[in-house]
């Protein structure tokens, strides 16, 4: 009887290690077929551009396809609605801005919880945007426009891409960080923007730097200073409005996430892969031409991002006298 238990023991031994070298809850060769990227922005723009260099190194490293689905609308929240009912195996996963993730929940009634509903992978990086004013405004500095702005209260308008657009929300943190008095213009997208600074119909713009390096060369209209909390590796020379105005602190980026429930060893191996790709010298220098900061913070420094942000730009909706619709 002794020799039969022992027996036993000794053929289920191996089974019991196998077992153990498992991720448990996990897929132990994961990914086994493509993963879907869904991105919340349509084709061309930033967050697409970001997702698309991100996407193509990830899935050398894979070895398995990451397939970009670009499903834009509704402030990202179409992205947002699917992404949230996808199955939480690790298969989908989505790219989303600061837009997405921290401002619209703020304004739109969604159908998911932007906070609760999902768990972050990977940050591609950050793009400040520019500090900029009509080619015919007499100053040259943040603090010179400011005091301009002060001296001139109700008189200055900045411009936006759209009411409630990050380059919104930027105007609203400068007003309520310096209690200056400036007008807000929301144009129907960022170019529509760029004209009406280069033609003088508004003084002051905060929007993306990518779409207005042409403006800028051509000396349409004059870059201040760039809206995060530190200088950019694109343009070391150029003072940050922080340096001016201490607090500020405004960046598009972009977040890689996938739905709650996923396993942790698959968000371990998902977010490993993808500081992998981010970290390659190409990508580096790709994201750097594209005016953004890369950054691959910890999954806990992540988590601690999405969090702070989404309840910065909540006091900053609230400030700005904004209702969700």
């Amino acid at each position: 009887m002794i020799l039969v238990m022992l027996r036993c023991c000794l053929v289920a031994l191996p089974l019991s290690a196998l077992a153990a070298q498992t991720p448990k809850g996990g897929e132990a060769n994961f990914p086994s077929r493509p993963v879907r990227m869904i991105v919340a922005q349509a084709a061309g723009g930033p967050t697409d551009v970001a997702a698309r260099v991100y996407a193509a190194r990830l899935s050398e490293i894979m070895g398995q396809q990451a397939v970009v689905d670009n499903r834009q609308g509704a402030g990202g929240s179409v992205a947002g609605d699917i992404t949230s009912r996808a199955p939480a195996d690790g298969y989908t996963l989505m790219v989303a801005a600061n837009g997405t993730l921290a401002i619209a929940p703020h304004l739109i009634k969604l159908s998911y919880n932007a906070r609760a509903d999902f768990v972050p992978i990977a940050l591609i990086g950050n793009s400040p945007l520019g500090l900029m004013v009509a080619p015919n405004l007499p100053v040259n500095s943040v603090k010179e426009l400011l005091a301009l702005a002060k001296a001139r209260p109700g008189k200055l308008n900045f411009g936006s891409s759209g009411a409630g657009a990050t380059s919104h929300l930027a105007g609203e943190q400068l007003k309520m960080l310096t209690g200056v008095q400036i007008v807000h213009v929301p144009y129907k997208g960022a170019s529509p923007a760029l004209i009406g600074l280069a033609t003088n119909e508004i003084e002051i713009l905060i929007s993306g730097l990518s779409s207005a390096l042409p403006f800028i060369k051509q000396k349409q209209v004059k870059l201040l200073a760039v809206s995060s909390a530190k200088r950019v590796p694109l343009m070391p020379e150029l003072p940050s409005v922080a340096e001016a105005v201490p607090g500020y602190d405004v960046s598009s980026w972009y977040a890689v996430l996938t739905p709650k429930g996923t396993p942790q060893p698959i968000i371990d191996k998902l977010h490993a892969l993808s500081n992998r790709a981010l970290t390659t010298p190409d990508v580096q220098s790709k994201l750097i031409s594209l005016g953004m900061d890369p950054e691959t913070p910890t999954l806990m420094e992540l988590s601690t991002k999405l969090v702070n942000e989404y309840d910065r730009w909540g006091k900053v909706v609230k400030a700005a006298g904004m209702k969700s619709n």
